[in-house]
């Protein structure tokens, strides 16, 4: 059965119960969130913006929303998919020179020196899936490896966003270029720098900087306003700090970037992975134009053919086992967005979707008929998901059932 209007505001008000205990203290300060079931929205923030609780959180607060820029940075390369300028099987080489006849290692964790040629180009559609050969394996965190080395001698050590830090992307691009694959193109899923490549990517085949062309093509049209890779002056007293996860033994916690930070002017590198800041109800337009399958509000941002390819799992099974989007295996990975595999189960949520590790978590439940957001200003601990982004989709998997 269908939700009506009234259902839905019991599912507004069972979520408000439940995360209403996990802020503050050693949870997130602050947070805002929004639902959209089959076109009714609802949304509510809890909180505050500042470790005093002097300012309180609002469904218009400002985010970091990090890696949830990731499926924004796919829909921007898509929409030049659709439009005839790139496509998923034309070797990048042309755009993206410093990429060209790469070298790779001989063994992932092996000299740097030790290297054979590629067996083929890299491709659009390998950026997109994140089997370009660059990024981060998960399967290797903390092991000694002298790529990893070299990356850091660079300047391009991976870490959380810190957009005013970032090289300018034909100097960044240039360095990538100077060090080998770690894997073929094509072979392997690594973390990030797909993201970051893709960027520089449409920049250079619209023929505008990257950030205009997400305002032009993705962010006007789904009227989102609040969405970009740094906060204007004027939107400053709805944007707070992001903080630390606090330390079980101190009782509170800290600060990673302040109000006046690294998102407090336009940055040198506007960057696909990790660099949007948004608001919920910004970030659930963007949502929604996806489970609807590409049309926005007064215009179609994508084809229907294009968020199908988008959303559908393009990982094989040894990609998977070699090391995917999620430990427990359950997560693929599409054009630029995770992808649930096999049948849902109880208590999970999503048909595709993705996380930021600043604090913000997005799904589209295509069963449910569901988009819904979670943003708060707390960077996660772990690679898993911290309570609060759990309890808020338990209850909607719980309140919110399937479409008839």
């Amino acid at each position: 059965m269908a939700l009506t209007g009234t259902d839905l505001d019991r599912v507004s008000a069972a979520l408000d119960a439940a995360l209403s205990p996990l802020v503050g203290a050693l949870h997130p300060p602050g947070l805002s969130w929004a639902v959209d079931v089959a076109g009714d929205r609802r949304s509510g923030a809890l909180g505050h913006l500042d470790a005093e609780r002097t300012v309180p959180a609002e469904t218009g607060t400002l985010y970091r929303i990090s890696s949830m820029t990731k499926p924004v940075t796919a829909v921007a390369a898509l929409a030049l998919v659709d439009d005839g300028v790139l496509a998923l099987d034309q070797p990048v080489d042309d755009l993206l020179p410093e990429l060209a006849g790469p070298r790779v290692l001989l063994r992932p964790d092996g000299p740097v020196e030790e290297t054979e040629t590629a067996r083929r180009p890299i491709t659009v559609e390998d950026v997109l899936t994140f089997r370009l050969g660059h990024g981060l394996d998960f399967t290797a965190l903390g092991r000694p490896n002298p790529l990893e080395d070299r990356l850091a001698q660079l300047g391009l050590a991976m870490g959380p966003p810190a957009p005013r830090e970032h090289l300018p992307p034909d100097e960044w691009l240039a360095r990538l270029g100077s060090v080998p694959l770690r894997h073929q193109p094509g072979e392997r899923w690594l973390y990030n720098t797909g993201s970051e490549v893709l960027g520089v990517l449409v920049s250079r085949a619209a023929g505008v900087s990257f950030g205009d062309w997400v305002r032009q093509r993705v962010l006007d049209p789904l009227g989102m306003p609040d969405t970009g890779f740094s906060v204007p002056v004027a939107s400053i007293p709805r944007f707070g700090a992001c903080f630390t996860a606090g330390a079980p033994d101190a009782g509170h916690v800290g600060v990673y970037d302040p109000v006046e930070g690294q998102w407090s002017s336009p940055p040198p590198f506007e960057g696909g992975d990790g660099g949007l800041v948004s608001t919920v109800g910004d970030f659930l337009s963007f949502a929604v134009m996806l489970r609807d399958g590409g049309a926005g509000r007064d215009t179609r941002v994508l084809s229907e053919r294009t968020v199908a390819a988008m959303t559908t799992n393009r990982l094989t099974e040894r990609q998977l086992r070699a090391g995917g989007p999620s430990p427990d295996g359950r997560t693929g990975w599409g054009l630029g967005v995770g992808v649930a595999l096999g049948p849902p189960s109880a208590g999970v949520v999503g048909s595709y979707g993705w996380d930021g590790g600043l604090g913000s978590s997005w799904r589209n439940d295509t069963e449910r008929g569901l988009s819904a957001v979670l943003l708060t200003n707390q960077m996660w601990a772990a690679p898993v998901p911290p309570a609060v982004c759990e309890t808020f989709w338990s209850v909607l998997a719980e309140l919110v059932p399937a479409l008839p």
